[in-house]
């Protein structure tokens, strides 16, 4: 799958037991970012978006669609945004440099299984697992009709929050793992509209609670001031 590498052991039948991962603060004795300071948040960088971005018009629900319908076209959109965005720095991100899946204050990710067991993988397994479940559930029309005047399965902004905050956590291990490599690809000003973009979508649309984005809360801030 795109955005990170495929590994044996993440067979067709794991993906399919696997639930929206928990995350933990714990320390697992490696940490994959060292470094104290968040380079992310220095104005140098933090400045640098793609010009002339109007969220409020990419986010806001259009007059006349329908919400589900919008929901559900974004949803599409970003999963190719960032599977792509991934991709391009897959190299980087394998079970050596990313034994787990880390985000700020090195959080970490982990899956949970139907029993209720933390499965603790790397990060490029994490997220390979997160880009398969999401990818699984786009082209379920039973989920994601495509169909004229198909009918949204119930409980589907729910499944949409969980979409998300799968998202949410892909960019936020970009940022804290791999931001080092995005700003020696020069890809830091893609970076930051697609996370502005994606925080923005999610707060006009009631898709992520403040506790799942507090740990990039001061980035969030400081993008916002920036428009």
């Amino acid at each position: 799958m795109g955005g990170c590498h495929s590994y044996p052991s993440a067979t067709k039948a794991d993906s399919q037991t696997l639930q929206l991962s928990d995350s933990s603060s714990e320390k697992l004795g490696i940490n994959n970012n060292n470094l104290e300071e968040r380079p992310y948040l220095q104005q140098q960088f933090v400045c640098q978006q793609i010009p002339h971005t109007d969220m409020l018009s990419l986010t806001a629900l259009p007059p006349g669609v329908d919400q589900a319908e919008w929901l559900a076209s974004n949803t599409v959109a970003f999963f190719k945004h960032i599977n792509l965005f991934s991709s391009a720095l897959s190299e980087f991100c394998t079970p050596s440099s990313c034994p787990t899946a880390c985000g700020p204050d090195n959080r970490v990710y982990v899956w949970t299984d139907d029993h209720g067991r933390k499965l603790k993988c790397s990060a490029p397994l994490y997220f390979d697992y997160a880009m398969s479940y999401i990818q699984e559930l786009l082209t379920d029309e039973d989920v994601f009709p495509t169909k004229a005047g198909s009918v949204f399965p119930a409980g589907f902004v729910f499944l949409v929050q969980k979409v998300f905050l799968l998202f949410f956590r892909t960019l936020a291990h970009i940022y804290w793992s791999h931001y080092r490599e995005t700003l020696a690809l020069g890809l830091h000003p893609h970076l930051n509209t697609l996370f502005a973009h994606l925080t923005f979508f999610c707060r006009q649309h009631a898709l992520l609670d403040p506790e799942d984005t507090e740990p990039m809360q001061d980035l969030i801030t400081a993008l916002g001031q920036q428009s």
